[in-house]
């Protein structure tokens, strides 16, 4: 047994804290979910253990992913990162043209022959990030020039974010302000960042006028406007509108969190799940801490902190400037996915569809964060093989 231990222990290199937050968010994962989903799947046709079957599937291909990825050096990172925001960019292309249509919004294509449904605005993120990276490397000696150092790479942020927008709104706002963040730690002038705030907080306004004076051309601006006015204070509710739904199901969480208390009570003590829509996804939070009290809460918390934590550290450590922005870059788009799905079952920001990342039940997110992970991992790998090297080097002379 301790053999087995061992071994696995010297396959499964870099960053150790980063694969038990990995592992911990993986385990949170098939109990919340086989607890949440567990009542609805029995009345749907009376096998409850389905979806759980689905999930630890998802999981385990999801950790084959990244443990693929992870023992990749990351300098083929920097060299697929084109390539990537190329194919990044047609498949959001495409999911616009020929996309499924829910709700006026058209977010996933089907890929054929295996029935396997895929968000494309998931892998534009870590496409996205990869791309910003290598620009930053590339373009590091000339961001004091606007036009020849940041114009080309606020484009690339600008083109996906515009394709993502028309569906998902806070999806293209998240990754605009992640890349924002890679900028500014990336060695961004001040001058510049004050250009882009500009730019940005223009862009903006110009999509709050078309969106008041041409609705049709955003299908979803008024979703869009009812979530903001509605967080904020303004919308009545009345009528029975999407608002109102969506403020009800936050009192929905906010009772479920009301109920967990400060302690735990233990999985399958929760009863939400009859009543909470998508406690296994979008309000996963909520089921957790209802069935984990405050405490667990603030442990997924903590995790996902310690997880960003460690990519800044694995940043500081990087001599290499891509694998720097690259790490802080994921480590940060994970992060504030998950802030974000927490903050709104606590009501700290609008409703906006954002998965908990490695926790909610199934998608195309769960993968590409796993993929994430392991590349976040290749870099820690590196970087402490090159620590051990220096330590060597040193001890001969």
């Amino acid at each position: 047994m301790n053999e087995l231990i061992a071994g696995i222990r010297q396959r499964l290199e870099g960053d150790r804290v980063l694969w038990g937050i990995a592992l911990v968010l993986t385990m949170a994962s098939l109990v919340t979910v086989y607890s949440a989903i567990s009542t609805l799947a029995y009345k749907a046709d009376g096998n409850s253990a389905k979806f759980l079957f689905k999930q630890v599937g998802l999981l385990s291909l999801g950790w084959l992913v990244m443990f693929g990825v992870h023992r990749i050096h990351f300098k083929y990172f920097s060299k697929l990162a084109n390539l990537v925001m190329v194919l990044a960019v047609a498949a959001l292309v495409f999911t616009l043209l020929f996309g499924t249509d829910i709700n006026d919004a058209r977010r996933w294509i089907k890929i054929p022959f295996i029935g396997l449904t895929v968000q494309t605005s998931d892998f534009a993120k870590l496409a996205l990030v990869m791309w910003v990276a290598r620009q930053l490397q590339v373009r590091r000696d000339r961001l004091h020039d606007f036009w020849q150092g940041v114009a080309p790479i606020l484009a690339g942020i600008g083109l996906v974010c515009a394709l993502i927008l028309p569906s998902d709104f806070s999806t293209a706002a998240m990754l605009g302000a992640i890349c924002f963040a890679m900028l500014f730690v990336g060695g961004l002038p001040w001058l510049q960042v004050a250009r882009v705030v500009g730019i940005a907080a223009s862009a903006l306004v110009m999509l709050y006028g078309l969106g008041k004076a041409a609705p049709e051309a955003l299908p979803r601006f008024g979703t869009w406007a009812s979530r903001i006015e509605s967080f904020a204070g303004f919308a009545s509710g009345e009528g029975g509108g999407e608002s109102s739904a969506e403020d009800y199901q936050i009192e929905l969480a906010q009772i479920a969190i009301h109920k967990g208390g400060i302690l735990p009570s233990g999985p399958a003590s929760g009863t939400s799940r009859n009543f909470l829509p998508h406690p296994y996804s979008d309000m996963i939070y909520a089921f957790i801490v209802e069935e984990w009290g405050a405490v667990g809460g603030l442990g997924l918390v903590l995790l996902y902190l310690a997880l960003l934590f460690r990519a800044s550290q694995t940043a500081v450590r990087c001599d290499s400037l891509f694998a720097r922005n690259l790490v802080l870059g994921l480590g940060l788009t994970i992060a504030v996915q998950a802030l974000i799905n927490m903050g709104v079952s606590v009501r700290l920001f609008p409703t906006t569809g954002q998965p908990l990342p490695l926790v909610s039940y199934g998608g195309t997110s769960l993968l590409f964060t796993c993929m994430s992970i392991g590349m976040m991992l290749a870099v820690s790998r590196v970087v402490a093989g090159e620590g051990v090297k220096t330590q060597g080097n040193a001890l001969k002379r």
